[in-house]
């Protein structure tokens, strides 16, 4: 890459689920998420509109591991109850900030802190993948009132565009999910639906740098290493893509949704 400008031939992934050598490994990789919440928040996309519709009928919801809110604000409307609960302060102040009247507060997937059966839906963007998901469904399990749902859901760049792929492996952006995954869910949770979309955002060639800071890979490396992302990023958008600062460029995601209901419930 930098200064090195052959090509070089990426595969995407073929995994369900990144993987973890243990649960230390994923607690300490999760905490990369307790600093760096202003910029996350500015440039990681939200959700479509058709992620909310899975969960319209539900009257009450929690958001967890619910971040800066992005997920959260397309789920507000007039007479929902939806809290939102993160393991990290730094990202509930943002939250907070952004929509006041939204009950928050510090809590993980495995133990939200709210009350038997007290919720119709619970639902978890970009997250699911950080928790012990036998636990976070037992907890979902518990919370959410009979006949109501789990929903799960992840942005990811889609990287079926050869361009994608290469800076997703320059950024350590996370391409973990094959195309085409199902997350790990336990009884007595069913997948009742599957939403899976594809669509682009504008962004600029600024706005990809800043994407690789709100990384989990960026934010535990040391100065060497986010250096070198910096420049690999620098020789791929500049010198080979041929990108002028300040360029738009539509940014393609792809969107995986998951409706789940307990067995026998409809």
């Amino acid at each position: 890459m930098a200064g090195n400008p052959e090509p070089r031939h990426f595969k995407p992934s073929g995994k369900e689920n990144p993987g973890f050598a243990n649960d230390a490994a994923r607690t300490f990789t999760a905490g990369a998420f307790t600093f760096g919440s202003d910029e996350y928040h500015d440039v990681r996309p939200t959700y479509p509109r058709d992620v909310a519709e899975l969960i319209a009928e539900a009257d009450s919801l929690i958001d967890v591991g619910a971040g800066t809110g992005k997920l959260t604000s397309t789920l507000v409307r007039p007479g929902r109850f939806v809290g939102a609960l993160d393991p990290s302060k730094a990202m509930l102040s943002v939250l907070r900030s952004s929509h006041p009247d939204v009950p928050v507060w510090q809590a993980t997937a495995e133990a939200t802190g709210v009350a038997d059966s007290c919720v119709d839906a619970y639902v978890s963007a970009q997250t699911w993948h950080w928790v012990d998901t036998a636990a976070a469904s037992a907890e979902a399990d518990r919370v959410v009132k009979p006949g109501g749902a789990l929903m799960l859901c992840w942005n990811t760049l889609d990287v079926s565009h050869p361009w994608v792929l290469r800076l997703s492996r320059i950024s350590h952006s996370g391409d973990v999910h094959r195309e085409g995954f199902y997350p790990s869910v336990d009884a007595p949770w069913r997948l009742e639906k599957e939403l899976r979309t594809r669509w682009f955002e504008a962004v600029t060639p600024e706005h990809l740098f800043a994407l690789a800071r709100t990384r989990s890979y960026w934010l535990r490396a040391n100065e060497a290493t986010r250096q070198k992302v910096t420049d690999n990023l620098n020789w791929y958008l500049y010198d080979r893509l041929g990108f002028d600062p300040g360029q738009p460029i539509p940014l393609p995601y792809r969107t995986d949704a998951f409706l789940y209901r307990r067995s026998g419930e409809n």
